[in-house]
């Protein structure tokens, strides 16, 4: 049993991140390639979703990869290729969406959500402070004190 978590051990650390940008998609000028991977990095995978478009095999990562470094070749700066693909595919192709109206509840739902729970942990715990005396009636807390006071009841 030692050998085999020793050999998955050995096989996870040698994992290294996947890559699925092939050769024939790569362009020559280092430079440009370098771009193209830098904002790879940043296009979400409209297949995978939670993946870059660099990491993704996704046949659409594919074309996008693509079309980026298309643009890139044709001249375009960093900025222009990203808007040109944010035009086409909307905020959604960015792993990091910009904060504007229509993006409010992705950026502010995580924190409305913790809120949430905070306001309803309190309310429970305030209902829970409550001492059971103050629970009783009248009635109910003479008897009470009578009992232990006669010790009847063991």
């Amino acid at each position: 049993m030692k050998r085999f978590l020793l050999a998955a051990a050995a096989v996870l650390a040698l994992a290294g991140p996947a890559r699925a940008v092939t050769p024939d998609e790569q362009l020559q000028d280092p430079k440009l390639e370098a771009r193209a991977r830098a904002l790879s990095q940043e296009l979400r995978c409209l297949v995978c979703q939670n993946q870059s478009i660099d990491d993704s095999a996704a046949p659409l990562a594919h074309d996008l990869r693509v079309i980026l470094r298309e643009r890139l070749a044709a001249g375009d700066s960093d900025a222009q290729a990203k808007a040109y693909l944010v035009r086409r595919y909307g905020d959604f192709v960015l792993l990091r969406p910009p904060f504007q109206v229509d993006t409010w509840a992705l950026w502010l739902g995580p924190l409305g959500v913790l809120l949430l729970g905070g306001v309803g942990v309190a309310l429970y715990m305030r209902g829970r402070s409550r001492t059971p005396e103050a629970l009783l009636s009248a009635a109910d807390e003479a008897a009470a004190e009578r009992l232990m006071r006669t010790g009847e009841g063991d």
